[in-house]
């Protein structure tokens, strides 16, 4: 409370002061450190810049961040303002003070406020001296005071008189030489002392000599024996520094590399000796020991630190376990050599026989033991190259006392075979462990040996394997195997030294799922399939057994499908797929531990496939074909077709009518006169026209005959005609009609009466079109080819049934001709109007003819 006074009574002395010499504000005490719990006040003075437009009622303040109640405020004067903080407990806080004027805040001024307890009374004071060097002592200095707190040690020497001391902020605190003379008895007080007070501690009175502690001992050697096993020589000096007077203890403490335990053993020295030395017996052979030493003076309590450590090894002696070793023989395409590679384990006896300095190998054929060879080796392993036949093989190890027992494997030869005794092998993992369990066939087999290494491992050195004894189940840490590896597993039988066939079977200790999917190959579509093709996942990359694949599908805009086949499927044909379609597919593949799918892929369906082609293109190609018959066909027979559909007209120019007398000509020509179309035809008028052939003629012969047949024909026809109708004269001449060849003799007339002849036609029937007759005439023309092939024949025959007739020679080149039936009155008519035509002339063109294209039916009324 007098201390707050005097600082009110400073602030209030600063507001009278020069107006040059006072701050823009201040704030009083600062950083001020209190008793934890206590009231807190702090005084904010302002400026003379401040007034008189701001006084100290427009000081705030707050705590850390927060505002303090304007209830703990108050104004000493109109420059000077004053918070009060009750019960204050912060470790450490900010108070600040801040000029409110018109709705804005200003920091004036801060200080760091600090709260704390007064130091306690420091108690469990210990010493140690460390002879003519120095004197260190600690204590126990009790609660946390949370200021700054001074401590100091003080030295009472009770015998001979004095006080040292020494200051520290810390538990600790040394004397160093020389003040650190050696007195028999001596007592020790600790003051401790903050801003808030101090404590003394009682004096403590310790005797020197229970609190020297030497300096560590140096060890001067560690060494063996010649000729005596299992034991050590240790040799060290004495520190300089110690009280000559006393007696003292030392401790070597030994321990060899393959253990992490120690032993000790204590050994006392006189206060005269300067070094001492200790036998360590019961050691190891050819084991490597680690030595230290550290030494006590008699009545003190604190032994020196441990010497710095040295090694040495026990003599050696020969190894005294077989080596564990083991061959990998290479299978080769020569049957007459082959590489065997040998590697074994170092040797594990304990304790060690000593160092191995290298590995003896000899080898010779089973059969002949006088070709044995001996190879040396640094290493682990060995490749030989052998023949063909069986080998016996034995590995030992030496060091500097001898060799180890042989270890002997028998090689067989390439040509041996040996049975299965192993008939089943099965392998599972445990949380810790991997496990495998076999049977045997035969039960006198009691050893085995277990082979294990990488699918993907190609040197056989890194291979593993263990023995097993009277055992058919072999456990090892799960840590000897990689996880998401495919491990091959081998169990050999072991007959003695010969190994005989073994059974394998592949495992994974731990799986995940496959670090990549395969990539699906559409191939060519189909219209409603297509085949899905995949490679195998390389096995780096499965991470576990692959148990099957699944191809997902999904057309555009519809549902995805997907269909399973087993893991050695690499191909599968997907069906009833739409047609014209584009589908998306991608391929998972899954193990135990999940799946993964590959990139996908897109196809899209054929619109038609090779079926509809061939439908459609089938009937085209036969189409196609056919046309291309009957087009070969028609060349081939296109005389024939000339003759049938096309037949040649004859040349008049050609004719031998020339040759005709001028009177015939003129009486047997029906032209004489036309036949008027309204008078009636009798049928006493009709006449029919005379044929003229040379004596002889075949000609003749055909056409008389035919005739014949057509007159009879016609007669009977004129009578129906009288007392029947024009339509059954029409139905009976037409019969007669098909007699007629299309090939008819020329009549030679003049231009202007061919308009006659078409009116003296006799009418057949009104209604009958030109096309009939022209099919009627087509087949008689067909009729006519095929007697034309068979001419002579069929002349023979028509001779023998008709007679002769007189030649006319206009029907030379017919066989058959046209007849005519005209009336008598349209004869005269015809003969009235016509006219003498000239002869004809032998091979001259453009002479006047009559042909039966000029000809058609008349109508008949």
């Amino acid at each position: 409370m007098f201390n707050y006074l005097i600082w009110l009574f400073i602030l209030l002395c600063s507001s009278t002061a020069d107006e040059n010499s006072v701050r823009d504000a201040d704030i009083f005490p600062s950083s001020p450190e209190i008793e934890r719990g206590s009231t807190l006040k702090l005084y904010c003075s302002l400026g003379k810049r401040y007034t008189p437009h701001r006084n100290a009622s427009h000081i705030i303040w707050k705590l850390n961040h927060e505002l303090i109640a304007q209830e703990n405020y108050n104004i000493v004067n109109e420059t000077v303002s004053s918070v009060t903080i009750h019960n204050f407990t912060y470790s450490k806080a900010h108070v600040k003070c801040f000029m409110k004027y018109l709705d804005e805040e200003q920091l004036l001024v801060h200080t760091e406020v600090e709260s704390g307890l007064p130091p306690d009374t420091p108690r469990n004071i210990s010493c140690t001296f460390y002879f003519n060097t120095k004197l260190t002592c600690t204590w126990n200095s009790g609660r946390e005071t949370y200021l700054m707190t001074n401590y100091t040690l003080y030295r009472k020497m009770m015998s001979e008189g004095g006080v040292f001391c020494c200051e520290s902020k810390t538990e600790s605190c040394s004397f160093h030489h020389p003040d650190t003379p050696y007195s028999s008895s001596s007592c020790f007080q600790v003051k401790a002392e903050n801003i808030l007070g101090e404590a003394f501690s009682d004096c403590v009175p310790i005797r020197m000599e229970n609190i020297v502690k030497l300096d560590p001992p140096e060890i001067l050697s560690v060494k063996r024996i010649t000729d005596i096993k299992q034991l050590l020589t240790v040799t060290w000096k004495m520190p300089e520094k110690i009280i000559s007077s006393k007696k003292f203890f030392c401790q070597i403490q030994y321990r060899n590399l393959y253990s992490n335990s120690s032993e000790i053993v204590t050994v006392p020295l006189n206060s005269g000796e300067k070094t001492g030395s200790c036998n360590l017996t019961g050691l190891w052979d050819s084991t490597e020991y680690s030595v230290a030493v550290r030494c006590i003076s008699v009545g003190s309590m604190f032994w020196s630190e441990w010497s710095r450590r040295k090694s040495a090894s026990t003599e050696e002696k020969a190894p005294s376990e077989k080596v564990d070793f083991w061959r990998v023989i290479e299978s080769s395409p020569s049957a007459e050599s082959r590489f065997v590679h040998l590697l074994w384990k170092p040797l594990n006896d304990f304790p060690p026989s000593g160092r191995i300095l290298g590995y003896k190998i000899q080898y010779f054929p089973e059969n002949d033991a006088a070709l044995k060879r001996t190879n040396f080796s640094m290493s682990k392993n060995i490749s030989l190259l052998l023949n063909e036949e069986a080998y016996i093989i034995s590995v030992t190890a030496y060091n500097s006392a001898g060799y180890s027992p042989e270890a002997v494997l028998r090689i067989p030869s390439t040509n041996e075979k040996t049975s299965q005794i192993i008939e089943t092998v099965r392998t599972f993992t445990t949380k810790e462990e991997v496990v495998v369990e076999w049977t045997a066939s035969e039960a006198e087999v009691t050893q085995y040996i277990v082979e294990w290494y990488e699918e993907l491992e190609a040197n056989p050195f890194d291979r593993s394997w263990q023995y097993v004894t009277n055992s058919t189940v072999w456990k090892t840490k799960k840590k000897n195997f990689k996880p998401f590896i495919c491990y091959n597993i081998s169990v050999y039988p072991l007959y003695g030294n010969t190994v005989v066939a073994p059974y394998s079977i592949q495992t994974y200790v731990q799986e995940k799922k496959p670090s990549e999917g395969p990539v699906a190959d559409t191939g060519i579509p189909g219209k409603n399939e297509v085949t899905i093709k995949w490679k195998e996942i390389s096995k780096d990359k499965r991470n576990g057994f692959l148990s099957n694949y699944t191809i997902f599908y999904k057309p555009e805009d519809g549902k995805e499908l997907n269909e399973t086949v087993n893991s050695d499927v690499l191909q599968y044909r997907l069906k009833s797929l739409k047609s014209d379609t584009q589908y998306t597919v991608y391929i998972m593949a899954s193990n135990e531990a999940g799946g993964t799918s590959g990139e996908p892929k897109t196809f899209k369906t054929l619109k038609f496939d090779k079926e509809d082609i061939l439908f459609i293109a089938l009937p085209i190609g036969l189409s196609m074909l056919s046309l291309l018959g009957i087009w070969i066909m028609c060349i081939l027979k296109k005389n024939m077709f000339k003759k049938v559909c096309w037949p040649d007209i004859p040349n008049p120019v050609g004719s031998i009518a020339v040759g005709w007398p001028l009177d015939r000509s003129m009486n047997n020509s029906f032209l004489e006169k036309g036949i008027p179309e309204d008078k009636p035809i009798d049928s006493e008028d009709l006449s029919v026209l005379e044929y003229y052939f040379p004596e002889g003629s075949q000609e003749g012969s055909l056409l008389i005959n035919c005739e014949r047949h057509v007159s009879e024909y016609t007669d009977i026809n004129t009578k129906v005609m009288v007392i029947g109708d024009r339509k059954r004269l029409y139905n009976e001449e037409n019969e007669v009609a098909k007699c007629f060849s299309s090939s008819m003799p020329y009549i030679i007339t003049d231009q202007d009466n061919r308009s006659q002849m078409h009116s003296a036609l006799i009418p057949v029937k009104e209604s009958q079109p030109t096309e009939m007759l022209e099919d009627d005439l087509c087949e008689s023309q067909e009729t006519s080819i095929t007697k034309e092939e068979n001419d002579n024949e069929e002349v023979l025959k028509l001779e023998d049934s008709s007679e002769r007739a007189p030649f006319n020679p206009y029907l030379k080149n017919s066989v058959k001709t046209r007849e005519f039936l005209i009336s008598e009155h349209s004869k005269k008519e015809i003969n009235s109007q016509s006219t003498v035509l000239p002869p004809f002339q032998q091979d001259v063109a453009g002479q006047s003819y009559v042909t039966l294209d000029m000809f058609r039916p008349a109508t008949a009324h």
